[in-house]
């Protein structure tokens, strides 16, 4: 006979309502036992962690230097040609100048020097090297004008440049910044236990059919979580720093990073993501225990939509439109795959799915 939406859910179980709550305390400790274990694990892996989550930031921070480059550097020579400066004819072509940027991966910096300051210094310290250099004349024991200096270009690779380090405001903020590590190192590394733990006490309350599920559903419950946190780090984090990073150019200022606001941010977001790729098994508890239906699934999903898109919005805290989409259109296929999920699974033994 058809199971009724007033049936007990746990009629077939051997274990009373009391029981399942000593099952979920069971549970929740064994998922908190799992998680200080990984964080004692996670804090002897923090500083290389820290290192590598700086990546995608460190890899924005070139690239938008890098793209700056060329056209400041043409802009640098155009200027010093309108000023009847001499210019090498190499430093004049742009292709020439992409190419030793671009692919060569080098920034300059434009400094004055005092011709006469450098001959004389190296003169002392190599007679022979410039022996018939003549030097400006004027008197090297006062300071120089302005119209004695030159300007010339020191070039260094990107990556030796100051601007694309990450840095510290403050004496305790590494030290902060490595405990969050550890901890959600911690959490990540003890994710298996504390979905399995967690996975066990749904398995207590399932019907005896049911219960076998759980081994399929773990694994797939923690490849969601993953998916969540590598779809961050190799899309959202780019396409989120490439546009924030554009309006540093619209208003013609360069980004300094601060070491505790990126990291909170990168330590956090990733776990969101794969909290909310949870989706389709939610959908489906919610269906198994009767509170919604295929049909009604089905009948709302415009109302889901919109219930993702807000939830989007709150899960991610930069307010860019580049990481909102990203997580709406995800959740958005993974709700439809929710809804196939359900159909997947077959009904109750004893029972039909809940109208």
């Amino acid at each position: 006979m058809p199971r009724t939406p007033d049936d007990d859910l746990f009629k077939d179980s051997t274990m009373t309502f009391g029981e399942h709550l000593d099952e979920l305390r069971g549970a929740l400790f064994k998922a908190v036992l799992a998680l200080v274990i990984g964080s004692c694990a996670g804090l002897f892996v923090a500083s290389w962690v820290v290192q590598w989550i700086q990546t995608p930031l460190v890899s924005a921070l070139e690239k938008f230097f890098l793209e700056r480059a060329v056209g400041d550097f043409l802009a640098r020579i155009a200027d010093r040609e309108a000023k009847g400066e001499h210019v090498a004819m190499e430093l004049k072509d742009p292709a020439h100048v992409r190419q030793l940027i671009e692919q060569d991966q080098m920034l300059f910096d434009e400094m004055y020097v005092d011709p006469a300051a450098v001959i004389g210094a190296i003169r002392t310290q190599y007679p022979g090297l410039v022996a018939d250099l003549k030097a400006p004349q004027r008197d090297v024991s006062k300071p120089p004008q302005k119209s004695d200096l030159v300007r010339i270009f020191l070039w260094h690779t990107v990556r030796d440049d100051r601007r694309v380090r990450v840095v510290g405001m403050s004496p305790q903020e590494a030290f902060v910044i490595w405990i969050k590590a550890g901890m959600i190192t911690g959490f990540v590394l003890a994710s298996p236990a504390i979905f399995y733990f967690l996975w066990e006490f749904v398995a207590a309350g399932l019907y005896p059919m049911e219960k076998s599920y759980v081994h399929i559903f773990l694994p797939f419950s923690l490849g969601l979580f993953l998916a969540g946190v590598l779809l961050t780090f190799f899309l959202v984090f780019p396409k989120m720093l490439e546009f924030f990073f554009s309006f540093y150019d619209k208003i013609a200022t360069e980004p300094d990073q601060r070491l505790s606001e990126w990291l909170s941010l990168v330590l956090v977001l990733p776990i969101g993501f794969g909290v909310s790729f949870q989706l389709p098994l939610v959908m489906l508890f919610l269906e198994r225990i009767g509170i919604f239906s295929i049909d009604s699934y089905l009948k709302q999903w415009r109302m889901a939509i919109l219930v993702i898109a807000i939830a989007s919005m709150i899960i991610t805290p930069t307010g860019d439109p580049y990481t909102m989409m990203l997580l709406v259109i995800p959740l958005t296929i993974l709700y439809f795959g929710g809804v196939l999920l359900c159909k997947w699974m077959p009904a109750r033994a004893g029972g039909t799915r809940p109208t």
